[in-house]
């Protein structure tokens, strides 16, 4: 029987439930437990492919082409698993699912209501993601982490809470425990903790019919013991079923925090978790997995040596509009032995109209851009700021500084090369010009021009490494294999019409799809580092394992990449 973890939130929402679900899943993995995890969003899209970033965050994109929750990125960089659609869960997807049924006439005439109709879809949707196998071995998870999206009293929520409540009586109580993660503000100059809506939020939950197994109580400090002890007294809980979960220099540490709090042996008996039957395999493997864990947290700390890297984006004033690209850069230069400074550079204050409106911000932007030692350009979507990307990958090429173009980064540098190398100076985007008359990144012609949802070019793909580039820096950082496999989100392509002239004059396209007709990777002869990626490989690092094109990246920031 799975057993299921579902974590809830109270008092606000962005308080870390993903990091704690997924830090969770990170300790039961270490005991040797196959662990899968589901995001619950209630909101009423489909899936999150047309959110704005500046508004929920980074669109995730997963093997299958689901766009999904920025939180399902976490799940498997912590857990190292490969996810699919299924383990995120809206509000849409659930009453789509009734609403279609109800039409085929499944409810024999029946009236459709939230109780039992909705309610029941979404437990048996969390009973189908338990019985999918997580890996090759074809093995069903021995732990499932619900995350709940929202904040617990929300309108939105009450039927996932509902849901939830129902389902720890079909599951049984020793299957299923729930994590409360509540805040507790620091208030007055004296930093007093403060407790009251930490007392409300489970308050909620116990009205709605959940207890809490376990409160973790964010706070910017340690918890004081009165304080501690103050939640667990008006909350009816045992001291030990609070725990403090205070911040901490990185998110990697917060497995280690909840470790010496004693959740894996409250988990023991709360689930009887000894009952699961682990293979020796499945057992050296969690030692290990926490080895390297504990080895990265403290490596994390000895960092003294920085790289510098400029990320110019459309998004920067959310940053977790690009979490995996910051987590991808993360990654990388602790493999590096470097501590990471990113410099956040809104792409539109390197153009000359922000110098009329804003001097100050346009100077320290471009001073920035060039003190860093890197530069980096993600994707995106319009034409806001893509001229300030574009004389940001000019002052990289002009400069030997390296630079890695992700998706629209990639085409930036197409237009960029053609516009100055290549005597083209009407080169452009026909997503940014529809008239352009030298379109270098032309509309895919299979993608749905009406239609936007779930349309573009999505999911695991192959690149194939063309013929006569052994030597190339990219092949190398990918241990020269013939071909890789990563996720695209995209609607343009570079116009394969010009590559022959942007080849000729030094700007190689030595990756494309399996046909050979779309541009996939493009390197440029003659200079340090200068790469462009249609896909995104951000999606796919780990902490354990970077993405390759970032690690050459930082290994060019910081002149090592001769040591490949």
């Amino acid at each position: 029987m799975t057993k299921y973890i579902v974590v809830s939130g109270g008092v606000i929402s962005g308080i870390g439930k993903g990091v704690i679900a997924s830090s969770t899943g990170t300790l039961l993995k270490s005991l040797g437990l196959r662990v899968t995890a589901i995001k619950i969003d209630p909101y009423l899209n489909i899936d999150a492919g047309l959110m704005s970033p500046l508004d929920h965050g980074e669109v995730f994109v997963l093997n299958d082409g689901g766009e999904v929750d920025l939180d399902l990125g976490n799940y498997e960089r912590f857990l190292d698993v490969e996810l699919s659609r299924i383990n995120n869960i809206t509000t849409g997807k659930i009453y789509s699912e009734v609403i279609e049924k109800e039409r085929r006439g499944d409810y024999l005439g029946k009236t459709v209501q939230v109780v039992p109709h909705i309610t029941d879809a979404i437990q048996n949707w969390v009973e189908r993601v338990a019985a999918m196998p997580i890996d090759d071995s074809g093995e069903q998870p021995d732990v499932c982490i619900i995350e709940l999206g929202g904040t617990v009293g929300d309108i939105e929520s009450a039927p996932f809470v509902e849901a939830m409540r129902q389902f720890q009586f079909r599951v049984g109580h020793d299957n299923f425990c729930l994590i409360h993660v509540s805040l507790v503000p620091v208030v007055g100059s004296v930093g007093e903790q403060k407790t009251k809506p930490t007392q409300m939020s489970v308050r909620d939950l116990r009205g709605a019919g959940l207890n809490p197994d376990l409160i973790a109580c964010r706070s910017s400090k340690p918890l004081d013991e009165s304080v501690q002890g103050k939640i667990s007294m008006f909350c009816h809980v045992a001291p030990e079923q609070v725990l403090a979960v205070h911040d901490v220099s990185s998110v990697y540490h917060v497995p280690v925090l909840l470790r010496q709090s004693g959740v894996i042996d409250f988990f023991r008996k709360r689930l009887n978790l000894d009952q699961i039957k682990v293979s020796d395999e499945c057992r050296i493997a969690g030692e290990q997995l926490w080895e390297k864990w504990t080895k990265l947290t403290v490596s994390h700390e000895r960092l003294f040596d920085t790289v510098t890297i400029a990320l110019v984006g459309k998004y920067t004033n959310l940053h977790d509009s690009y979490i995996s690209v910051y987590k991808a850069l993360e990654h990388a230069s602790l493999a590096c032995n470097r501590k990471l400074e990113i410099k956040w550079i809104e792409a539109s204050d390197l153009e000359p109209e922000t110098l009329k409106t804003n001097p100050i911000k346009y100077h320290e932007s471009w001073q920035n851009v060039c003190s860093a030692n890197g530069i980096l350009v993600p994707g995106g979507f319009g034409g806001r700021g893509v001229e300030g990307m574009i004389m940001a990958a000019k002052w990289a090429r002009e400069n030997n500084v390296p630079y890695l173009g992700i998706c629209l980064g990639m085409q930036i540098a197409v237009i960029e090369f053609a516009r100055h190398v290549c005597d083209m100076p009407d080169a452009d985007s026909a997503e940014l010009d529809p008239d352009t008359k030298t379109p270098v990144v032309v509309y895919m012609p299979e993608i749905s021009k009406t239609h936007m949802g779930g349309t573009m070019r999505l999911g695991l793909r192959p690149t194939v490494f063309q013929p006569n580039t052994d030597g190339s820096t990219v092949r190398k950082l990918y241990d020269n294999k013939p071909s890789v496999d990563e996720r695209h989100r995209h609607r343009y392509e570079v116009n394969p019409e010009h590559v022959s002239k942007f080849e000729s004059s030094g700007l190689k396209f030595i990756g494309r799809d399996e046909a050979g007709e779309r541009m996939e990777i493009v390197e440029m002869d003659d200079h340090p580092f200068f790469v462009g990626c249609q896909y995104h490989p951000e999606y796919l690092t780990r902490p354990l394992k970077p993405a390759p094109l970032f690690r050459g990246l930082i290994l060019a920031a910081t002149g090592q990449l001769n040591t490949l």
